[in-house]
Formats: structure tokens, sequence, C-alpha cells
């Protein structure tokens, strides 16, 4: 073996292994994530509103309501105030 592969080999050894390096560990946040997004659905479900507007009585419309919300704000920001910011490649040229 060269030199040049005992020293990569050395530094891949070196490098220091983060949390969400493993599959395994982003599997596991990502499964904890969904089941506390159940939990609080279904936590919901029995919690006694205090609605202003009935549709604010409908089940889950808050999460409704903050999807939809999300989605629209990021089709406005792509669609809409991208062309509005957008530069040529050359523009500094």
């Amino acid at each position: 073996m060269n030199e040049n592969g005992a020293e990569s080999g050395k530094d891949e050894k070196s490098k220091k292994k983060y949390l969400f390096d493993d599959p395994k560990n982003v599997k596991i946040l990502l499964a904890c994530f969904y089941a506390s997004l159940g939990v609080l659905l279904l936590i919901e479900l029995f919690i006694h509103k205090h609605p202003h507007f009935g549709w604010e009585a409908w089940p889950e419309f808050f999460a409704v309501y903050g999807f939809v919300a999300c989605v629209v704000l990021v089709i406005v920001a792509k669609y809409f105030l991208r062309p509005l910011v957008k530069r040529d490649e050359d523009y500094y040229d």
C-alpha cells in the first residue's frame, strides 16, 4: 500500500461521525416524529374546543389549515415571487 492510501485511511477513521450519519438513527427520529404527530391528532379528537367560527369545530381543522397554508406559501413563492427577484446568470458580469 502506498503512503497516500494509508493517509486517506487515517483520515477516514479520524473523521468525526455525527448522530444522523447513520440511517438507522434517521429512521428512529422519523418514527418518533410520526408517532408524536399521530398522538397529537388523536388527542385533538378528545379536547373540547371553543370555536369562534363554525369551521373551527371541524375535526383536525387546524392541521389541515396549516398544511394547506404551507403548500400555498410555497407555490406563491415559487411561481410568483421568484420571477420578481430572479436575475440572469450574467447579471453581475
